[in-house]
């Protein structure tokens, strides 16, 4: 009894504190003070929420009653989505106008991490803007994206959103991607990043019924880790799960959540589930009989919100004893907590970013400063795939009659998850607008259907042909079919590819007959089997779709304004029987670079450039690595060319513990002047080189000497130096 009326006596201390406090505060809710614990404020948001707020809570929905706006959440890969061939605009409102940046692909091929923070940065002020200014009002500040999936398949439909088969690269690009979005300041975010989807999401066909089967190696090493790296390096504290099984259990209540996100990597914020995901617990991956007991298992893995109808199996959860409020309040915190960094619980002056949109009126997807980055962005993207005899870059003045052919040369085409563009510049319209002044004539042709196409190369000094995928996979007569496409190479969401072969490369045969100078300009979402075009065809360049500045892009190349330095992010093979089974996970059955025996079309890391480049003098800091530290490896790169240019500088390095495979562990994007030489530092630290350790579950530095290995490509090593893992 003395205990009872101890802690009663405690109890009723600590609620006159809290009045106390309450009638001494400014703010008419304790959850407002900005100067409290974040733990503070949530408990006393919880404590006011009705049992049916907190229920609406799963929806994404604020607390209009406390003042409490809800954040909402947009698609953002390479833009903000308030528009695009995914919009319905009966239900969603018109279609607004954003900046759109070269698809998550393009973004990868850039291989410039301070680049990629950049385009987050415009991405998540144009969401502030939009979300903030009293002309709009829409949108939201949780932003999906970037997308931390692996690219382990040139086949998987959503290739277009991931930056690449490698995660070291992949890792990176998505750490520079989540500080972009959310900014530098210490307390608040300019938007919350979430990425998707987790976890090992990479076929679209039977996603929401497949299983992701590997093992935990692979799970460490390959596929979670571009999410740790955008959790511990990047910040992020919110993540969408995928529709796939992993290793059987559906990703939506697996595990991991909990066991790896919560407990080992201090994820406390906000996952949801993929739209359709919670229902799909019943109807195709049949773990459970109802929905009330997928909601039960939803709430228990650590789900904060659903993106389908879960209200009525919720509350029949709740009220049948199968989920308790407490266990309700403790998964709201995870959203609240991304609320709260977003300023959503305050109004302090603190928060650098409440006045955007506010103040600054002029819609930034109109200024001139936008478009000239989102160009340069775009000429960043660009690939040279092939050069032959120098015919890149053409002589302006010595050009007189261009033919411009193909299916891409006057389209500017928006992908699934593209925004509705603000204008388009087409590749035919960038080369017109290169030329304009000089004494050169520009023709144009779609196709070959009347030998328009043969004609005109007869008559031209170069042929320029534009073609590629189109990216939503529909006939240029109406939208296809979710699921389907209409032609075997298209893809994207929900649908895989089923050919790498490019569709039009009989129309690039008849005019390299007619005209051997034939440049092809390949635009597209992901790699194709190119095998005739790369033998016979002089030049090629590559750039994905979408893009508002594409046309300036090639424009920009193709003359020599801009010099390009993009690089693949993927394997390109010759054909789509190298390929293992779709379905199979565990890549070292010959996937990516690392474990493809085979010679590619164009290996992982290549791209060309106008000018050449030498490799000289490298230095290792020091001659062992030991655990926890980090070591300098540098090199010197000169520019040995004609003209100014880019380099990309790639580490790779052969652990002790399998020699023979290679492993990108560092790369950098440098610019060099003609004659120009600059010494590249690039670290290595030994969590990056540490192996997973399944027996003692931790990363661990494997014992004995690593390569370490300096080039232009995973197939370009110029200089090999070496260091002991001890």
């Amino acid at each position: 009894m003395k205990n009872r009326a101890c802690r009663m006596g405690m109890t009723l201390l600590m609620g006159i504190c809290i009045l106390s406090v309450m009638a001494q505060s400014p703010y008419k809710y304790l959850f407002r003070n900005p100067d409290l614990t974040d733990e503070e404020r949530l408990s006393n948001l919880l404590s006011l929420m009705t049992f049916d707020e907190k229920i609406n809570a799963f929806g994404g929905a604020g607390v209009p009653r406390l003042g409490v706006s809800t954040a909402g959440s947009i698609e953002a890969i390479h833009g903000v989505v308030l528009g695009g061939p995914a919009w319905d605009e009966k239900t969603r409102g018109p279609k607004q106008p954003t900046t759109i940046f070269p698809q998550g692909y393009g973004l990868g091929e850039t291989w410039d991490a301070e680049l990629i923070k950049k385009v987050a940065d415009h991405i998540a002020y144009e969401a502030r803007y939009l979300y903030q200014s009293p002309k709009y009002r829409k949108g939201g500040l949780v932003l999906w994206s970037p997308n931390a999936d692996l690219g382990r398949d040139i086949r998987w439909g959503r290739t277009e959103e991931c930056y690449g088969e490698d995660p070291y690269l992949v890792g990176e690009l998505v750490v520079s991607f989540v500080k972009g979005l959310q900014g530098d300041h210490p307390v608040y975010w300019k938007t919350a990043s979430l990425m998707k989807h987790f976890l090992a999401n990479s076929n679209e066909y039977g996603r929401t019924e497949t299983s992701s089967n590997f093992d935990e190696t692979l799970f460490r090493e390959y596929y979670a880790y571009p999410f740790w790296k955008g959790i511990a390096k990047g910040g992020s504290n919110a993540l969408m799960t995928a529709y796939n099984a992993y290793n059987n259990i559906p990703c939506t209540i697996h595990p991991v959540l909990k066991d790896v996100l919560k407990k080992e990597w201090g994820f406390t914020g906000m996952i949801i589930t993929d739209a359709g995901a919670f229902r799909q617990l019943v109807s195709t991956h049949k773990q459970f009989n109802n929905l009330e007991d997928a909601a039960r298992a939803c709430i228990k893995a650590g789900i904060v919100r659903f993106l389908d109808d879960y209200r009525v199996p919720l509350l029949n959860a709740c009220r049948q004893g199968l989920v308790t409020e407490a266990e309700l309040d403790e998964n709201i915190k995870g959203s609240y907590r991304v609320f709260l960094k977003l300023g959503l619980l305050d109004e302090s002056d603190n928060n650098p970013y409440k006045d955007i949109g506010v103040k600054d009126t002029l819609d930034p997807w109109l200024k001139q400063e936008t478009k000239d980055f989102v160009r340069l962005v775009a000429n960043k993207s660009v690939v040279l795939l092939k050069n032959e005899k120098e015919i890149l870059p053409l002589n302006k003045s010595a050009v007189k009659k261009i033919a411009v052919i193909g299916n891409r040369a006057d389209a500017v085409i928006e992908d699934w998850y593209s925004g509705t563009l603000p204008y388009k510049i087409t590749p035919l319209e960038g080369i017109r607008n290169a030329v304009a002044g000089q004494p050169t004539e520009v023709r144009y042709a779609k196709d070959d259907r009347k030998g328009e196409a043969q004609q005109l190369a007869h008559w031209a000094d170069v042929v320029i042909v534009c073609t590629g995928n189109e990216p939503t996979g529909s006939p240029e007569w109406g939208a296809a079919p979710w699921g389907k496409s209409a032609i075997s190479a298209d893809g994207r969401e929900d649908v895989d590819r089923g050919s790498l072969q490019l569709e039009q490369e009989d129309l690039i045969r008849l005019v390299h007959k007619a005209n051997p100078r034939t440049v092809v300009v390949l635009i597209s979402s992901f790699p194709y089997a190119i095998n005739w075009i790369q033998a016979h065809v002089p030049a090629i360049i590559h750039l994905t779709q979408s893009c508002q500045e594409m046309g300036n892009a090639v424009a920009d190349v193709l003359f020599g304004t801009y010099n390009p330095a993009g690089r693949t992010t993927q394997t390109w093979l010759t054909g789509i029987d190298e390929l293992p089974h779709m379905l199979d996970y565990n890549i070292r059955n010959g996937r990516t670079y690392m474990y493809y025996k085979g010679k590619p079309l164009y290996p992982f890391g290549f791209g060309l450039s106008y000018t050449t480049f030498r490799y000289t003098n490298l230095k290792i800091s020091q001659d062992a690595l030991r655990q926890g530290s980090v070591l300098e490896v540098s090199v010197d790169i000169q520019n040995t060319g004609r003209c100014d240019g880019e380099e990309v500088v790639q580490l790779y390095v052969n652990l002790p513990d399998d020699d023979t495979l290679m492993r990108l562990k560092g790369f950098r994007r440098v610019a060099l002047k003609q004659g120009e030489m600059q010494t590249v530092k690039l670290t290595l630290s030994a969590s990056d080189v540490s192996r997973w350790d399944v027996a003692g579950h931790a990363f661990k530095l494997p014992k004995g000497k690593m390569s370490i290995n300096i080039g232009a490509s995973s197939a370009d090593i110029r200089l090999k130096g070496s260091v002991r893992l001890q």
